[in-house]
């Protein structure tokens, strides 16, 4: 075997290539927003439409709240998030996020810093802002836009 691979070449530049991480990038933080489910929510029409991103309005948030016990939330928009920050406030904010459902914050404290530095600088690089998605609903306050209602029968303990 060592031979076929010496002959082969591969042996030689396996001890000789280094291994290098990916590096931060736009296409990298497309990836990310598709398999982490970003645009799911946070793009307008995305889930509607089976996945077709439209770029202009990628991560604007949305006008659909989810309401349950916790309220109404609305799917922020990303973009104006991102528009005061660093990046490295970006990746200190997402390491940080706690927020009310059903966003799963909790997922971006999973990611690498690789990651999130790719996120961020995919956001930025969709452009114009936008306008701000609503504002939280209290709970027993009726939203005046379209909205999902998350009602489970029982909440947990």
């Amino acid at each position: 075997m060592l031979r076929h691979w010496l002959s082969a070449g591969l042996w030689a530049g396996a001890l000789l290539l280094p291994v290098h991480a990916e590096e931060p990038s736009v296409e990298a933080g497309l990836r990310i927003s598709n398999i982490g489910g970003c645009h799911d929510c946070h793009t307008q029409g995305f889930a509607e439409s089976g996945g077709k991103l439209d770029p202009a309005v990628a991560l604007k948030g949305s006008t659909v709240g989810f309401m349950g016990p916790w309220g109404t939330t609305y799917p922020s928009n990303l973009r104006r998030t991102v528009e005061p920050m660093s990046e490295d406030a970006f990746v200190d904010f997402a390491g940080k996020l706690e927020t009310r459902p059903p966003m799963p914050w909790f997922n971006l404290h999973h990611m690498t810093d690789m990651e999130l530095r790719s996120l961020y600088r995919y956001i930025k690089s969709l452009g114009e802002p936008g306008e701000p998605a609503p504002d939280y609903v209290v709970p027993g306050e009726m939203p005046k836009t379209p909205y999902i209602v998350f009602a489970p029968p029982q909440m947990p303990g």
